[in-house]
């Protein structure tokens, strides 16, 4: 099974696919500097092994290689956040 996340800018988000079948979603909000996450989902059979992680580490890369912030208004990315410290630093301020 091969496992791949992609940039859909024209759907405004990120997918993962699992042998070429989209299996989860991270939509966002373009704001120019900014990226607002506001809904992930992943296939119900798929949950709890790690697929939304994947995407949501791979698309905040993506954000932080581009040189943009985030604010994840879906509880999923804004969780995700919280518990890698590594990526609070993507974080918009509240003057963004």
């Amino acid at each position: 099974m091969t496992t791949e996340v992609r940039h859909a800018p024209e759907q405004s988000r990120y997918e993962i696919l699992e042998d070429g079948r989209v299996v989860g979603i991270a939509e966002y909000v373009d704001r120019g500097d900014v990226m607002v996450f506001h809904h992930t989902e992943v296939d119900a059979a798929l949950r709890g092994g790690g697929i939304g992680a994947q995407l949501v580490q791979t698309a905040l890369d993506d954000v932080r290689a581009q040189g943009r912030r985030i604010t994840p208004t879906c509880w999923y990315v804004a969780e995700f956040v919280e518990h890698h410290p590594e990526y609070r630093n993507l974080l918009a301020r509240d003057d963004e």
